[in-house]
C-alpha cells in the first residue's frame, strides 16, 4: 500500500511539474518574441578586429572602448535594431538589419576617425617658414592639403577627446554652403583660442595663418584664421565651422565620424556577410514547409509504429517544439538557418527517445508470464533511461564544441541543437510519460492492450526472431567491409580533393540572382575577359550564380555586377560574404582541432560509461563515419565549409547515439552473463535493438529528406551530408564498432557451433 501511495505521489508530481512546464513556456512563447539572424531576415554582419600600435595595444580594454564609440556611430546613423557584442578580446560581430548595401557601413565603422588640430609651420619647402620656431620630436608631420601642397604641420594638442560634438549644417545666408561646426569641451575650447591666435599674428596669405584639421591621417579642412581675428587674441567661444567643398552626405559622415569619436586602435574588417531581405524570406517559408511536412510523416510513422503510444508522443512532440522555442526567446538567442535546419533535425532526436522507451516496453510485454501495460511502461522508462541519458549527454558535447569553435549561423545551429536534446528528455522523460501513464490506467485500454502499441513485439522484431541471423559469426568480413569503404573515401579526397570554403581558404562569395538563365561556363569565360580569370563560377538555384574570388573589392565587385548582368538580364545581389585570410586560417585551425577534441571527448565519455574496449570501438566508428562522408562529399564536388563542419559534428553525436544504445546493451548481456562469447553476446545485442534504430532511423531520415528536397541551396548540402551521415552511422554502429569490439574483447566461453542463439528477448 505504502508503494502504490508513494507512485501515485510521485506520478502526481510528474504531472504538475510537466503542466507547469508547458504553461511557462506557452506564456514566454506569447510574450517574448524570438530574434532571427540576418540569414533569415536580411541585412549585413560585420566582425572587426581590432589592431595594436606602438603607442595603444589591443586588449579587452581598447575593444571595450572601440565597442562603445561603434555603438555611438551607429547610433547616428539611425539603423532599426542593430547589435554590436564583443567576441573575445580583439573582435567585435556588428549586426546591421535591413542594411543591403554595406560598403558605406563598412567605412564608417572601420575608419579610425583620429580627429586631431594642427598649427601649421609652413610649406614643406618654404624658405619663409625658415624663422618658424622648431617642433618637438615626434610632433612635426607633413602632409598634403585639399590642393596637393605639402604642409609642415606641428600639432596643437587638440585630439578627438575634447571635442564635445560635430552636426552637419547648410549655410543659405552666408553662401558656405554645407559646413561642420564643431563644439569643443572647455579643455578644448583654450586649446583652440590658443592655436589660432599664435596663426593670427602672421600675415594674411601666409599659410602660418592657417589651421589644419587632420582626420585619419588626411588633411580635410585647412582654413585661414579671419583677418577679424587679433595676434594673441585667438577664436573665443568654444566652437568652429569646418568648410570646405562639402555635399550633404560628405558633411553629415564627416560630422558622424567626429561626433562618434575616435576609436583607440585601428580597426580591420575580417569578416562580412550581406543576405538580401527576399533570400531570408524564402529561407523562411522552404524551412518552415520542410518542417511541417518532415514533422508531420514523422508523426504518422510514430502512430503507425506504436499505435496509441505513437499518438501520445506525437502530442509529445508539439510540447516539444514548444518548449524549444520559449527557451530559444528567454535565452535571448538568434535563430539563424541552420539552427532553424537543427531545430528540425532534433524532431528526429525527440523521436528516438520515445523509440526507446516503446521498445524496451514490449521486450518487458513479451518477457512476462502475465503481462501488463502499465508494469511494461514503467519497466520501458527505467531500462531505457541509461541509453536516453548517454545518448543525449554525447550529442550535448557536439554542441558544446559548435558553441566554441564555430561562429555565425554555425555557432546558432550549435545553440539550437543544445536546446533541443535538452527538451528533447524533458518530451520524451517527463511529457510522453505523465500522458502514457495515464493512458494505460484506463479501463478501455486495458481491455484492448494491443491498441497501446506497446503489447507486441512489432514488425521488425517478429522478422528477426523468426529468423535469428547470426551476423556476428564473422567479424572480419565486415570490418574488411568498413576497409573497402575507406579506402574508396579516401581515394576521392586524394584524387579530386576538397573544395574548402571561403570560410576555410578566405576571399569573397557573391550569389547574384538573374532574370533569366546564365551558363556558369558562359559567365566564368565573360569574368575572364573582364579580368578575373581566377573566378569560380557556380550555379545557385533556378536562376542563379555564385562566384566566389580570393582578393575582391567594391570596385571589382561592381565589374562583376554588371557582367553577369549583361549575360542575366536583372540582377540582384543575394548573397555576399568576405573572410579574411587570417579568419579563414583560424577556423580551418579550429575544424581541425573541434574534430580531434570530438573524437577524444568522446572516446574519454565512453571509457568511463563503458568499457575501454566500447570506447576504442566506437571512436574508431566515428572516425570512419568522418572520413566516409568527407570522402564523399569530394567524389560529389560539394563544399567543405562551416555548414558541412555543423553537419559533420552532429554526424558525429547521432553516430555514438547508435553505438550507445548497442554498447548499453552489451554491457546489459555481458552482466548477465561474464563468460559468454563477445560475438554471440554482441549478435544478441544487435537483434534486439535493431528495431529501435530502424525506426529512429527512419524518423530521422522523413525529416532529413523533406530539408533536402524542398529547402534552399546551403540546407539542401546540410541535410544531404546529415542524410549520408544517417545511412554511415547506422551502418558503422553496427558492422563496425561492433566487430571492432568483437575483436578487442578477450575471448570467453563459446558456446558450440550447433548452440541455438536464444529467440526470445531478455527480460529488463
Amino acid at each position: 500500500m505504502k508503494r502504490r501511495t508513494r507512485q501515485g505521489r510521485t506520478s502526481r508530481l510528474r504531472t504538475l511539474l510537466a503542466l507547469a512546464i508547458i504553461a511557462g513556456s506557452l506564456a514566454l512563447a506569447l510574450t517574448t518574441p524570438i530574434r532571427l539572424g540576418l540569414d533569415l531576415r536580411g541585412g549585413t554582419q560585420i566582425v572587426l578586429e581590432t589592431r595594436s600600435t606602438p603607442t595603444a595595444p589591443a586588449g579587452r580594454e581598447a575593444t571595450d572602448r572601440t565597442l562603445e564609440v561603434l555603438r555611438g556611430r551607429i547610433d547616428a546613423l539611425g539603423l532599426a535594431e542593430p547589435t554590436l557584442v564583443r567576441s573575445g578580446d580583439h573582435r567585435i560581430i556588428v549586426e546591421l538589419p535591413g542594411v543591403h548595401d554595406p560598403k558605406r557601413a563598412a567605412d564608417v565603422l572601420g575608419r579610425t576617425a583620429q580627429l586631431t588640430i594642427h598649427e601649421v609651420l609652413g610649406r614643406a619647402a618654404d624658405p619663409s617658414a625658415a624663422g618658424t620656431p622648431r617642433a618637438e620630436p615626434g610632433t612635426e608631420r607633413v602632409l598634403p592639403d585639399d590642393s596637393g601642397q605639402l604642409l609642415r604641420l606641428q600639432t596643437a594638442g587638440l585630439t578627438g577627446t575634447d571635442i564635445k560634438g560635430a552636426d552637419a549644417r547648410f549655410d543659405r545666408q552666408g553662401g558656405a554652403g554645407w559646413h561642420v561646426t564643431i563644439d569643443f569641451t572647455d579643455r578644448g575650447g583654450d586649446k583652440w583660442t590658443q592655436a589660432t591666435a599664435a596663426a593670427a599674428c602672421h600675415g594674411d596669405g601666409d599659410p602660418r595663418r592657417r589651421i589644419a584639421i587632420v582626420l585619419d591621417d588626411r588633411i580635410i579642412s585647412s582654413p585661414q584664421v579671419g583677418r577679424t581675428v587679433t595676434c594673441q587674441g585667438g577664436i573665443s567661444g568654444g566652437s568652429t565651422q569646418v568648410t570646405g567643398s562639402f555635399g550633404e552626405s560628405e558633411a553629415r559622415e564627416l560630422a558622424l565620424l567626429i561626433s562618434g569619436g575616435a576609436l583607440p586602435v585601428p580597426v580591420e574588417t575580417i569578416e562580412q556577410r550581406t543576405i538580401g531581405a527576399g533570400l531570408g524570406d524564402a529561407a523562411i517559408r522552404a524551412a518552415v514547409l520542410a518542417a511541417a511536412i518532415g514533422s508531420a510523416l514523422t508523426a504518422l510513422f510514430v502512430m503507425a509504429a506504436y499505435r496509441l503510444m505513437g499518438l501520445l508522443a506525437t502530442i509529445a512532440l508539439a510540447a516539444y517544439g514548444l518548449i524549444s522555442y520559449a527557451a530559444l526567446a528567454v535565452l535571448g538567442a538568434t535563430l539563424t538557418l541552420p539552427g532553424l535546419a537543427g531545430f528540425v533535425l532534433t524532431v528526429g532526436m525527440a523521436v528516438d527517445a520515445n523509440v526507446l522507451v516503446f521498445e524496451r516496453a514490449r521486450e518487458d510485454y513479451a518477457a512476462r508470464s502475465r503481462p501488463s501495460p502499465r508494469v511494461a511502461l514503467t519497466a520501458g522508462f527505467r531500462g531505457a533511461m541509461s541509453a536516453v541519458a548517454d545518448s543525449n549527454i554525447t550529442t550535448l558535447i557536439a554542441a558544446g564544441l559548435l558553441l566554441t569553435f564555430a561562429s555565425g549561423p554555425v555557432r546558432g545551429f550549435g545553440i539550437t541543437l543544445a536546446i533541443g536534446v535538452l527538451a528533447s528528455m524533458i518530451s520524451a522523460l517527463l511529457i510522453t510519460r505523465v500522458l502514457a501513464e495515464h493512458a494505460v490506467a484506463r479501463r478501455c485500454v486495458l481491455r484492448h492492450p494491443r491498441a497501446t502499441g506497446i503489447a507486441g513485439t512489432g514488425w521488425v522484431r517478429d522478422r528477426l526472431l523468426r529468423r535469428s541471423p547470426h551476423l556476428m559469426r564473422r567479424p572480419r568480413r565486415w570490418l574488411a567491409a568498413s576497409a573497402v569503404l575507406l579506402v574508396l573515401s579516401a581515394s576521392g579526397i586524394l584524387l579530386r580533393g576538397l573544395d574548402f570554403g571561403i570560410e576555410f581558404t578566405g576571399g569573397r562569395l557573391i550569389e547574384y540572382g538573374t532574370s533569366r538563365p546564365v551558363d556558369p561556363d558562359l559567365a566564368r569565360t565573360a569574368l575572364a575577359d573582364a579580368g578575373f580569370p581566377r573566378a569560380l563560377v557556380q550555379s545557385s538555384g533556378a536562376t542563379g550564380l555564385a562566384v566566389r574570388s580570393e582578393n575582391l573589392t567594391d570596385g571589382e565587385a561592381a565589374t562583376v555586377a554588371s557582367t553577369i548582368g549583361r549575360l542575366g538580364g536583372d540582377t540582384e545581389v543575394l548573397r555576399d560574404e568576405l573572410i579574411g585570410p587570417t579568419l579563414g586560417e583560424e577556423l580551418r585551425r579550429n575544424a581541425i582541432v573541434a574534430l580531434c577534441l570530438a573524437l577524444g571527448a568522446q572516446l574519454l565519455y565512453l571509457a568511463v560509461r563503458f568499457r575501454w574496449t566500447f570506447a576504442t570501438a566506437a571512436v574508431g566508428a566515428l572516425a570512419h563515419d568522418v572520413l566516409i562522408l568527407t570522402g564523399v562529399f569530394a567524389w560529389l564536388g560539394k563544399p567543405v565549409d562551416g555548414v558541412f563542419l555543423a553537419a559533420l559534428l552532429t554526424v558525429i553525436g547521432y553516430s555514438v547515439n547508435d553505438s550507445v544504445v548497442l554498447f548499453d546493451r552489451v554491457r546489459e548481456l555481458f552482466a548477465r552473463n561474464p563468460t559468454g562469447s563477445p560475438s554471440h553476446l554482441t549478435n544478441r545485442a544487435i537483434l534486439q535493438t535493431l528495431p529501435r534504430t530502424v525506426n529512429t532511423g527512419m524518423g530521422a531520415a522523413l525529416v532529413l529528406l523533406s530539408l533536402a528536397l524542398l529547402a534552399d541551396d546551403a540546407l539542401t548540402d546540410f541535410a544531404l551530408a546529415l542524410l549520408i551521415g544517417l545511412a554511415v552511422g547506422t551502418y558503422s554502429s553496427v558492422f563496425t564498432a561492433a566487430p571492432l569490439t568483437i575483436e578487442l574483447s578477450p575471448p570467453g566461453k563459446t558456446p558450440s557451433a550447433a548452440a541455438p542463439v536464444p529467440r526470445a528477448p531478455d527480460r529488463c
